[in-house]
């Protein structure tokens, strides 16, 4: 088993956050795990993205450029990575944001509305739980009990109070997804 993935969005959608708690949550259960950042402008407004590779072998190199998975939470995303996900990949697309259909037919596509699920739960910077969620629910590769573990890590302090919020948009996520 080897999950090769990329999560890309606008700097501020929690794109980091994402990596960072599916790498956790991976350890956590025993597997490798690589998780790569990429920093730059993209912290104020433009395409930013992180790799993240999970398995039972040890990882030879951080680096994917043919990912499995594709998590694009906006339009320019889609754009940059769309081309170069492994034929029978997943893209999960943030339909929120992403209103152009994928110029590919060779792979499995979710489109989650995670934005307007956020709002409706009352705090919009939770779309990335929500598509997190259903990542996590389709994949399989960490459970959701673990990716909650993890959450619990990574919010101290004051970001504590938005505990609720983001497991309830993780669960409003997986319930999106079938099996």
């Amino acid at each position: 088993m080897l999950e090769r993935m990329i999560i890309s969005g606008f700097g501020g959608q929690g794109i980091m956050l994402m990596g960072r708690l599916l790498a956790y949550a991976a350890m956590l259960e025993g597997k490798n795990v690589a998780w790569m950042p990429s920093y730059g402008p993209e912290m104020r407004g433009g395409t930013a993205n992180c790799t993240v590779l999970i398995s039972k072998e040890e990882i030879g190199s951080p680096i994917v450029s043919h990912p499995k998975t594709l998590i694009a939470m906006n339009q320019p995303s889609l754009d940059k990575f769309e081309p170069n996900v492994n034929e029978d990949g997943l893209i999960i697309l943030n339909d929120s944001l992403i209103e152009r259909k994928l110029s590919r037919n060779d792979v499995n596509v979710i489109r989650i509305p995670a934005d307007d699920i956020a709002d409706k739960l009352g705090n919009s910077r939770a779309a990335n739980m929500v598509v997190l969620g259903a990542y996590v629910k389709k994949s399989g590769v960490v459970k959701m009990e673990t990716i909650f573990k993890a959450l619990e890590k990574a919010l101290t302090g004051r970001n504590q109070k938005l505990m609720d919020i983001n497991k309830k948009a993780l669960k409003q996520g997986a319930e999106l997804v079938k099996q």
